[in-house]
């Protein structure tokens, strides 16, 4: 007996919005440049300070996701995405509690980022093994996509903190705030029950080939380093999160120095727009075309608009390569989930993504840390540019060692 009928067709869709909803409120790293340009001028920190924390983020947020992955693969989602709702609501409400350069690493950068890897960890295998094998993509993505829009929420409620009540109490409500709503959702995240099949509509649902056939066994970890398909995955993701990372972290300077425009909240919104978009779009898209011929789209776009971007001298060319960043950007980390379960399977997808993840962490310390030193030693970001550009043809040409890509169409 399927033991869908005897489940909700509700569900599914049920656990993929609490999915989103998580990945929403963990979005609040996206509007780091807002909190951090507060504390420079505010509270007098130097750029490195301010900075730091966010640092501190993307490398604990990865180690978080390889540590708790595993748990979440063996406990349940619903456990490991508790413990992240108060490690990084507390970590959050401590750094407006102490707040001091110190602190703050340890606070936000090291606790709430604790928190914020292991509430992405928990919130994509659930959603995934509520649906059929044609529909990767498309779940990844919307699942994923509510960090991509959670600057849209996030920016107008800071902005208004920041005016009213100062940073301190500001890191205090939001942190409130988080701790909450993830407590509640947390509970209705919730993996299918055993011998569960979920319902297909025949061919229609036929899952697009990604870089290789489907293995016949779900592989862990031990399995996966062995293969040469991680590391160029890796390499991979490395290359291409470090650029969208670069005009993420560096968008409001960039529009100041590149265009002498003041307006770099307004980058930030559409950024995050266009970051979710790629999430879904990507995600679905690729369910049709097949992971690795998404990826060389991805990756040839990315490569075209970096090398052009020294020559965006207005506030519509840069918003149009600000929005492309973005989707692309947001894109891939809709591809990669869904080819890591193409390859790999699902059953210890928290702990390969989590390792895979890693990728993000170096490119969130190597894109961002590359642009400002070129700008301090030249005064602007043509030569960032030309480098991402450069990785991002390479990237691409790696795509091209996958040789066994089908394109099935739904």
């Amino acid at each position: 007996m399927n033991i869908m009928r005897g489940t909700s067709r509700l569900k599914p869709w049920a656990v993929l919005a609490t999915s989103f909803g998580i990945n929403l409120i963990i979005g609040i790293l996206y509007i780091w440049s807002i909190i951090s340009k507060a504390l420079v001028n505010d509270l007098h920190w130097s750029s490195k300070q301010a900075s730091l924390p966010y640092t501190f983020v993307t490398v604990v947020f990865v180690i978080a996701m390889a540590v708790f992955g595993k748990l979440q693969d063996l406990k349940g989602p619903r456990i490991t995405a508790t413990v992240a709702s108060i490690m990084m609501g507390c970590g959050i409400i401590l750094s407006g509690m102490f707040i001091s350069p110190v602190m703050l690493v340890i606070t936000f950068g090291i606790i709430a980022g604790a928190g914020i890897g292991t509430a992405n960890v928990s919130t994509v295998p659930p959603a995934v093994k509520w649906f059929p094998p044609g529909k990767k993509g498309m779940v990844t993505g919307i699942s994923v996509a509510g960090i991509g829009i959670s600057a849209v929420v996030y920016s107008p409620i800071s902005n208004a903190l920041l005016h009213s009540v100062g940073i301190s109490k500001t890191f205090i409500y939001l942190g409130i705030g988080a701790l909450v709503l993830m407590v509640i959702l947390s509970r209705f995240l919730v993996n299918p029950p055993a011998g569960y099949t979920p319902a297909s509509t025949g061919l229609k649902n036929k899952a697009a080939s990604s870089a290789a056939d489907p293995p016949a066994k779900d592989l862990g970890l031990r399995d996966i380093i062995r293969k040469s398909s991680f590391y160029r995955l890796w390499i991979m993701f490395a290359a291409s999160s470090s650029a969208g990372l670069m005009v993420i972290a560096h968008a409001a300077k960039i529009a100041d120095v590149q265009i002498s425009w003041q307006g770099g909240f307004y980058l930030v919104i559409l950024l995050s727009v266009f970051n979710a978009a790629g999430r879904i779009l990507g995600g679905t898209v690729s369910d049709k075309i097949g992971r690795i011929n998404l990826m060389r789209i991805i990756f040839g776009l990315q490569a075209v608009n970096m090398l052009l971007f020294t020559f965006y001298s207005n506030i519509a060319l840069l918003a149009a390569g600000i929005a492309v960043a973005g989707l692309c950007y947001g894109a891939s980390f809709s591809v990669f989930p869904a080819t890591i379960i193409d390859l790999y399977g699902i059953k210890y997808f928290g702990t390969n993504y989590g390792v895979i993840m890693t990728a993000w962490g170096f490119g969130g310390i190597v894109g961002p840390m590359m642009a400002a030193a070129v700008f301090d030693a030249s005064g602007n970001y043509d030569l960032a540019y030309i480098i991402s550009g450069t990785l991002l043809i390479l990237t691409l040409l790696i795509t091209f060692t996958f040789r066994k890509v089908k394109a099935v169409k739904a």
